[in-house]
């Protein structure tokens, strides 16, 4: 298993992650939208959004992978939604009989993470590549929102909780996220090095997230670390 980057920019451009996702999809593990479909989503979001540079929202592995160029970034807020461990994976960062758990923006609350801009003469194809990297399933749904920064409010792209996906779960017991997260790994490596990561990279912008912290402290409790 591997605790690096696996999924990259070249490696979405090339067509290589397209052959492992179809690969899961004919194991039975979720069906995968086209990739085609997916840039069709982000023409969609792009369309609404000002022209010019455009922001996405990172809150989680994209913060510290976007696989995509991206121009700079920026602190922020948004409000409605919130970081939550909902997601269920049976691969990637789990398997069948070991099931990880990935972010997703959930409903309600706020959210502190990244605006991350990406410049107006690639933004279209650099938004297909962010499209191509999360949409992969009915699990997420791309929505528009409003984040708050030092600077200014910017409408960013983002990627919400699709409830009605079977794999959406709504427990909210830390300690059992934590026992889960402990436990597993998948081809992508570990849940536990997915969180480790995203606090670290949260704590080196300045921002904070008392459930993420107690999660990271508690995973490395429990590996012993």
């Amino acid at each position: 298993m591997s605790d690096g980057p696996v999924i990259t920019r070249e490696r979405i451009v090339s067509g290589e992650m397209e052959v492992i996702l179809k690969e899961i999809e004919r194991q039975g593990f979720m069906k995968v939208r086209p990739w085609q479909q997916r840039v069709v989503e982000s023409q969609k979001i792009r369309a609404k959004l000002p022209p010019g540079d455009v922001y996405v929202f990172a809150y989680g592995s994209l913060i510290w992978n976007p696989a995509c160029h991206v121009a700079g970034q920026v602190p922020g807020r948004i409000h409605g939604w919130h970081r939550r461990y909902c997601l269920e994976t049976p691969m990637g960062r789990g398997t069948p009989d070991c099931p990880g758990l990935m972010l997703a923006l959930d409903r309600g609350g706020s959210c502190q993470g990244v605006a991350l801009r990406l410049a107006a003469d690639q933004a279209d194809e650099e938004l297909g590549i962010v499209f191509r990297r999360e949409l992969v399933s009915d699990a997420y749904l791309p929505a528009i929102v409003r984040v708050h920064t030092a600077d200014g409010p910017v409408q960013a792209a983002t990627f919400v909780m699709n409830r009605s996906s079977e794999r959406y779960r709504t427990h909210t017991d830390l300690e059992a996220v934590a026992q889960q997260l402990a436990a597993a790994e998948g081809y992508l490596g570990t849940c536990a090095e997915y969180l480790c990561n995203t606090v670290a990279h949260l704590k080196e912008v300045g921002l904070t997230d008392r459930s993420m912290f107690w999660l990271e402290k508690r995973v490395r409790e429990l590996q012993g670390s």
